[in-house]
């Protein structure tokens, strides 16, 4: 069992940043790809990006492709989402999630889900 818990969101003007973090525990962090996703209301729950086991590989959604950016370290079982020049848009629920065995962009392959932090972008 890996239980995930979220920090770092909050309320910010566009064109601003926000640093997210996701600490993990009860597993072996390093055995799992670990991803962002959010959920906007009334929509569904969007992948963002995950990062492999090792770090050494990423994946981004287009919406945020250099705009966000994830990194993990491993010694410390957090992974984090750096997210710049932010738009009104990415104002959602943000979750992180841990996948045993797949490092992409669907949500039924990961195990381990957060409880997800609430990030604002005012316009």
């Amino acid at each position: 069992q890996v239980n995930l818990v979220e920090s770092g969101g909050g309320l910010v003007q566009a064109g601003g940043s926000l640093r997210l973090s996701c600490a993990a525990s009860g597993g072996t962090f390093s055995n799992y790809h670990m991803g962002w996703f959010r959920q906007a209301p009334g929509k569904e729950r969007d992948f963002l990006a995950v990062i492999s086991r090792s770090g050494g590989g990423t994946l981004y959604a287009d919406s945020v492709k250099g705009r966000f950016t994830i990194s993990r370290d491993n010694a410390k079982n957090t992974v984090i989402l750096q997210m710049n020049s932010l738009k009104p848009e990415d104002t959602a629920v943000y979750y992180c999630a841990a996948s045993r065995w797949s490092m992409g962009p669907v949500l039924r392959n990961y195990n381990y889900w957060g409880q997800g932090t609430q990030v604002t972008v005012s316009s």
